[in-house]
This record gives structure tokens, C-alpha cells and sequence, in this order.
């Protein structure tokens, strides 16, 4: 097991991981910007080092300042927790070669996860279920046009590095092809230095479902249920819980079981997530793998009782997980909120002004992950996410009903933040009765409503 853990990142998940170093015994270092000097991750952990001004590039993403706090402070070991460099194959690289383990998959797996259409024919060779698509990287828009006639509109063109939701584009006819393979491969050449582009058959109307493993060194892995993510804005999740509306035990299965072929198929260690999209007909189809911990694992942890982020260090430390973890059955049902510091009237525009009250809910079955507090000054330079608001109930209906008590007791004054649309998503009957899918926002009526009132 480690002895020192350097988290590199920042926010609530720097305090999250923070927390289960010093219930596994371990100490942690925190690195933060200049901008997050009064942070709570930084309060929280046995050392801080600060690695820059505010910007991410000269602070969170600057990998040599990194590696010289992990020197300074004696760690042995480096959490990238999720977004910055989780995902970055040279960062782990990098960490490796300078005498830290990298809680993460190694640069090989990150590359092979990363490149998306590299990622689908691993999967497909799995036998995990793929969407119809071109195999490789198309050469150029003409080829995507002859693809796509051959498919069928709807299509989705995706760029192989993309993520959340940049470079990629819905074409429903042959006249949009050229124009949106342009544009979505110039936008991931100035998002990611990567315009590599494929295309794939648009599944309308889909449910976003995706399947939390944990896997050892010992070739051992398993799933610990799903987590249903529909509801979003934009490809960002707002809302996620977990067991899925949508699933049942025969379809968890064949999930899950897919989910791990997937997994060993690329000697996958630690936790990470499979993301499938479901169709009406219950068929579902491999979208992509996160090789890190996801902003919504507490859900998976309220419902199963294991603690991801522990089983994250263990596994990396070489601990061998035990029987218990592949007979897990989901207890009861958890809801996730994200909690930004946005204001939903004025089209989820950020609002990074300081938190003057601050009261987070309590009582039965209510958990929040949050790094702020009255006095806490939301920096501009960063995601506007305040915190995240979880909820465990025994079904559904009454989870349902615990996160509206808790949205209602939940007091943030100073930034406008995404609580009231929160609210009127919890009271919206197509929500409440489980039949929505990622279309979800596109008719949901919470400006109608607020202007009504």
C-alpha cells in the first residue's frame, strides 16, 4: 500500500479522494492554483503545494509543476481524479517514469479507450455490442457521404479524441455531410490537436446507460450495476441515479457481462466505466469508456455500500478484491444532482460570484460532496460545479421525494446556481413515471413554467 497520495486536482473530488486516503491510513498532499488557496481540498489534506496562477494551463495541467510537488512532498503515488489530466496517457506515463504509481490505467490502456474508434473495434472484437459505423478514421468528407448514404440518416459524425459533446455533429440528410465534417473536425483540432474524425449510425431517441467496473491485477472484474444518465443539457449530465428506470435484471445482466468482457479484453485495472446507449427495443450498443472515476460514482456507492474510490487505490496498490464484491445486489435507489453555480433563466449562463449563506441539507439518506461553504469565492477559471447533492431511499418514488426535501433545504446565497431547475425537474410527471430518454430537456418546460409563475 501507499504511504502518500498527491491528488491532482482540485474541488470536490480532490476532498473526496482526501477523505478515503485518511480512512485507509495514508496521507495526502493537495496541489491548487492561486485561485483556490481557501479551497477545502486544500484545508483538508496533510500538505499543499502551490503549483500556479489560476489558469488550468499553468497550473492543473502543467505536469512538470505537478511532478515537482509530488517530489517535494515525498509522495509515492498520484490521483488524477476526473477531467484536467485523468485521461492523459502522457501524464501517466510521466508519473510512472518519475517513481509514482499512477492511479489510473497506464498510457497504453488511455490511448486505446481514448481513440474512440480504436475503442469500438477492441469492444466489437469483445463481442461487446457495437453501434453500425465505419471501422477506422474516415479519410474525408467524401467518405463520410458514401458512408453515410449507405448506412442511413440519421448519422452521427464524432471525432475520434472528442468528449463532452465537442466534434461531434447529427447530419439527418446527404447536404449537411460536408459542412458538419468540417466543422466538427476543426472544432476537435482546436479542442483536443486531434481532427480525426468516424461516423456512426444515430440511435434516436436513446437512454444513456453506463455500467461502473472494478477490476484487479489478477485479472479478476465485475460489474456493480448501472447508472442511468439521460438527463442531459448539451451531452452534460445534470441528473444521473442509479438502478436505471429502464433496466431490469435480465438486461443488468447482459449489461454487466458485457461491460467485463469489454474490461479484460484490454487488461483493464481499477474502476472505470463502460457507456452504452439503449434503444426503445431494449438493445444496447457500446458508446465509449472513461478510464477514471466518474463526477457521479457516489450514486453506485449509495446503492451497493462500496467505497469506489478505496477499491480505486486498492486495486492500483495490488490488493486482490474479494468474493463479497461479485454477489453485491443494488440496495434501494440513489439520485445525483449537480449542484453549478449557473442561473438557468439566463440560458445556464456561470455566475462565479462569492457563496455569502451556506447551508447544505441533512437528515436520513441525504450525502453531499462539496468543496464550498459560506465565505468560498467560485473561481471563474474552472467548471462552475458548487457540489453534489445524493439521495438513498428504498424505491424510486420516495428517492424521488427525499431529493425534493433536500433541494428545498438546500440555502446557497450570492452565485444564482441550478437548484430551481433541479426542483422542477423532480416534479415533472414524465421524469417521475421513468419514461424519458436524452432527449428529456429538449421538451422539458421550466422556463414556461417559471414564466406562468
Amino acid at each position: 500500500m501507499y504511504k502518500k497520495i498527491l491528488i491532482a486536482n482540485r474541488g470536490e473530488i480532490a476532498l473526496r479522494v482526501i477523505r478515503a486516503c485518511h480512512e485507509l491510513g495514508l496521507k495526502s498532499v493537495a496541489v491548487y492554483s492561486t485561485a483556490d488557496e481557501y479551497s477545502l481540498h486544500v484545508k483538508f489534506a496533510d500538505e499543499a503545494v502551490c503549483i500556479g496562477p489560476p489558469p488550468s494551463t499553468e497550473s492543473y495541467l502543467n505536469i512538470p509543476r505537478i511532478i515537482a510537488a509530488g517530489e517535494i512532498t515525498n509522495a509515492d503515488a498520484v490521483h488524477p481524479g476526473y477531467g484536467f489530466l485523468a485521461e492523459n496517457a502522457e501524464f501517466s506515463k510521466i508519473c510512472e517514469e518519475n517513481g509514482f504509481a499512477f492511479i489510473g490505467p497506464n498510457a497504453h490502456i488511455i490511448n486505446s479507450m481514448g481513440d474512440k474508434a480504436q475503442a469500438k473495434k477492441t469492444m466489437a472484437a469483445a463481442g461487446v455490442p457495437v453501434i453500425p459505423g465505419n471501422e477506422g478514421i474516415l479519410k474525408d468528407a467524401a467518405e463520410a457521404k458514401a458512408m453515410a448514404n449507405e448506412m442511413g440518416y440519421p448519422v452521427m459524425l464524432k471525432a475520434s479524441a472528442g468528449g463532452g459533446g465537442r466534434g461531434m455533429r447529427l447530419v439527418r440528410e446527404e447536404s449537411e455531410v460536408e459542412h458538419a465534417f468540417t466543422t466538427a473536425s476543426n472544432e476537435a483540432l482546436t479542442a483536443f490537436n486531434n481532427g480525426d474524425m468516424y461516423i456512426e449510425k444515430f440511435v434516436e431517441n436513446p437512454r444513456h446507460i453506463e455500467i461502473q467496473i472494478l477490476a484487479d491485477a489478477y485479472g479478476n472484474a465485475v460489474s456493480l450495476g448501472e447508472r442511468e444518465c439521460s438527463i442531459q443539457r448539451r451531452h452534460q449530465k445534470l441528473v444521473e441515479e442509479s438502478p436505471s428506470p429502464a433496466v431490469d435484471e435480465d438486461l443488468r445482466k447482459r449489461m454487466g457481462e458485457a461491460a467485463v468482457a469489454g474490461a479484460k479484453a484490454v487488461n483493464y485495472v481499477g474502476v472505470g466505466t463502460v457507456e452504452f446507449l439503449l434503444d426503445k427495443n431494449k438493445d444496447f450498443y457500446f458508446m465509449e469508456m472513461n478510464t477514471r472515476i466518474q463526477v457521479e460514482h457516489p450514486i453506485t456507492e449509495m446503492v451497493t455500500g462500496a467505497d469506489l474510490i478505496k477499491w480505486q487505490i486498492r486495486t492500483h496498490a495490488g490488493d486482490k478484491f474479494p468474493d463479497y464484491l461479485y454477489n453485491l445486489k443494488l440496495r434501494g435507489h440513489s439520485i445525483e444532482c449537480r449542484i453549478n453555480a449557473e442561473n438557468p433563466d439566463m440560458n445556464f449562463a456561470p455566475s462565479p460570484m462569492p457563496i455569502t449563506s451556506f447551508h447544505m441539507p441533512g437528515g436520513k439518506g441525504v450525502r453531499v460532496d462539496s468543496h464550498a461553504y459560506a465565505g468560498y469565492q467560485i473561481p471563474s477559471h474552472y467548471d462552475s460545479l458548487i457540489g453534489k447533492l445524493i439521495v438513498h431511499s428504498p424505491d424510486r418514488a420516495s428517492a424521488i421525494n427525499r431529493m425534493e426535501r433536500a433541494l428545498e433545504e438546500t440555502i446557497i446565497e450570492g452565485p444564482k446556481t441550478t437548484i430551481p431547475f433541479h426542483q422542477a425537474i423532480m416534479g415533472d410527471d414524465t421524469f417521475r413515471g421513468g419514461e424519458f430518454d436524452t432527449s428529456f430537456l429538449e421538451t422539458f418546460e421550466y422556463n414556461k413554467k417559471d414564466e406562468a409563475e
